[in-house]
């Protein structure tokens, strides 16, 4: 009876010596996703943060009342956007020739 419990405790300890620990990998797993997903939330503020930020001035100022402002804000917002869409277009054509 006590060597089976041994066979079965020294079989056990080998099989979870082969596979080892399962919970240090699992925890890897989730620590890369949230890099990840940090890394994403970064890159979108980088990219649309200058124009969220000018959108939250234009809808703050046209629920104040302010609409002339609003509308100079909103079109000085969709002329920077343009603007940085015709560079990121000529540096795309630029990198292409």
């Amino acid at each position: 009876m006590k060597r089976s419990n041994l066979k079965k405790s020294m079989l056990a300890r080998a099989l979870r010596k082969f596979f080892g620990e399962e919970k240090g990998a699992v925890m890897m797993e989730y620590v890369i996703i949230a890099v990840l997903i940090a890394a994403a939330c970064v890159v979108a503020v980088a990219i649309f943060g200058k124009t969220i930020v000018g959108m939250f001035d234009v809808a703050g100022k046209g629920a104040s009342a302010q609409h002339t402002e609003a509308k100079a804000t909103l079109d000085q917002t969709q002329e920077d956007q343009n603007s940085g869409a015709e560079q990121a277009s000529q540096y795309h054509d630029s990198m292409h020739k």
